[in-house]
Order: C-alpha cells, then sequence, then structure tokens
C-alpha cells in the first residue's frame, strides 16, 4: 500500500465533514451491508467502538439493530469526530488513528468501522490495534475500499499520464482481498471470513465524479503524488478515455471494489 499523508488526509475529511452525506451515496450503502452482513454475529449489548467514525452512520445503523450497545466514537479528523458525536444519542467520543487507538486493552465487545482501513499503511498493525482494544471473544467487523476500486478512474489516468508524459502518480494503491485476509490472520484472530462484491454508482460526467469524491475528502492523499493539480492536458485526456471507453446514455460508471472481513478474539 502507498504510504498516506495524514496531516491531509486529517484536514481532507476534517474540513468536509457538513457535506459528506450530501455525496457518501456508496459509503452509506456500504454501511447498510456491513450491517446486514453481521447478522446474529453482532453483540446485543456492551460497549462498541466505531473506527473512523465519519459522521456517525454506521454507530446510528448499529443502535438502531442493537439498541443495547452503547457507542464510543474515534475519528482521526477532529471535524467528524465532533459531527459524529453530536448525531449520534449517548456516544462518547475521542479523536483518534485506527493504529494507535485511544482505549485500555479489552473495553470493548465490538469493534467496526466502515471504508476507513484503506487508509492505513500498516494494516496488520491497525488490526493489532483493534485486536487488543478487544474482549475475548469479541468481535471486529469492518469493509474497506479495495484496490479495484475506480478502476476506470485509474486506467484512464495511467493512459493519459503515458500519453502526455507526467512523472509521479496522484493515485494511492488500496489493499487487495488477500492482503486483507492475511493481516487478520498475522494478528491472530480467529473464525476468519473475508469477502469481496462490486458496486458502482453513475455520474453525469468525469468532473463531476471528481468534484464527488473531493466533497468527501477522499482526494489523493498519497505522499507520493506530485504537488499541485494535474497539468490540463492531462485532465482532457483523461475525460476523453474515460468518456470514449465507458460512457453509456450520456452517463459514465465508477466501480467500487467492497472487501468485508470479520473476525474473533479467541476466548480463554
Amino acid at each position: 500500500m502507498t504510504a498516506v499523508d495524514r496531516r491531509r488526509l486529517r484536514r481532507n475529511f476534517g474540513e468536509r465533514a457538513e457535506h459528506y452525506d450530501g455525496h457518501a451515496r456508496i459509503q452509506q450503502e456500504v454501511v447498510s451491508r456491513l450491517v446486514r452482513g453481521m447478522g446474529t454475529s453482532c453483540p446485543e449489548e456492551g460497549l462498541f467502538l466505531d473506527v473512523g467514525c465519519g459522521t456517525g452512520t454506521l454507530a446510528l445503523e448499529l443502535c438502531r439493530v442493537r439498541p443495547r450497545l452503547q457507542p464510543v466514537l474515534t475519528d482521526l479528523a477532529h471535524g467528524m469526530t465532533r459531527y459524529g458525536r453530536d448525531r449520534v444519542y449517548r456516544a462518547l467520543a475521542v479523536d483518534g488513528a485506527a493504529d494507535a487507538l485511544p482505549f485500555a486493552s479489552a473495553s470493548f465487545v465490538l469493534v467496526c468501522s466502515s471504508s476507513v482501513y484503506q487508509w492505513v499503511g500498516d494494516l496488520s498493525g491497525a488490526f493489532a490495534e483493534s485486536a487488543r482494544v478487544l474482549r475475548p471473544g469479541g468481535l471486529f467487523a469492518f469493509a474497506l475500499f479495495g484496490n479495484d476500486t475506480l478502476r476506470e478512474l485509474k486506467t484512464a489516468y495511467r493512459q493519459a499520464a503515458g500519453m502526455v508524459c507526467v512523472q509521479g502518480s496522484h493515485l494511492h494503491e488500496l489493499p487487495r482481498c488477500r492482503e486483507v485476509k492475511q493481516a487478520l490472520q498475522t494478528v491472530g484472530y480467529v473464525e476468519i471470513e473475508v469477502r469481496r462484491e462490486t458496486l458502482v454508482e453513475y455520474h453525469d460526467s468525469v468532473p463531476d465524479l471528481l468534484r464527488s469524491l473531493k466533497q468527501i475528502g477522499a482526494g489523493n492523499v498519497s505522499t507520493l503524488s506530485p504537488r499541485g493539480l494535474a497539468s490540463r492536458s492531462l485532465m482532457q485526456k483523461m475525460t476523453e478515455i474515460y468518456r470514449c471507453n465507458h460512457e453509456l446514455h450520456g452517463r459514465i460508471p465508477a466501480s467500487y471494489e467492497v472487501i468485508y472481513g470479520t473476525g474473533r478474539i479467541a476466548s480463554f
């Protein structure tokens, strides 16, 4: 995975807390599917931690299906932590990173997360933190975006960059399914399940897609990315390639690879 600029990540998401839900259609669908997929394995009561809580959508869904659960929220971006706290009734909240959780060991019956771990450079390290704060028998359930996410955009960008001789990359490499499973195994989770699916949303144009990504803070945060915006000629060429290869009935698709994972801490 590509290294991530945490300051840029914190700023991007923190500044867009109030507008995030209006553009994060896929992310909200992922939350619903994650909660449904947990089914009866979701604990009935106790403290649960939402890692990278964002605007609190996942915590709200869990509290709806398990009203006796007590939500605790944490996010790297203070704007998101504050917004989630104000939105989720009874929630406790504190700023914190997924790979350095500010909680005591064995504190939670459930650690959950949606659309967060793709931004973590050391997946095994972050999963180890979730394991540390879980009680014996506790459940870890998450969804993240895999490396095939936005494949149409990535392919068009690479082709256009080759044509206009752009050096460096604006693309952030995301985890692969095998890497996610390996990270869970490395940490020592048991009853591991990992699956993937592809969700597709449609946009009126490439600029419309790029604006939507910017509005949710999902611009490039790779520490290897070139400074400044891509050149106009690159953007024009990328848009042309994207439209030519994928446009249908005046709209373009944007594919998202979603990887779902669960694991438990062994009971003693």
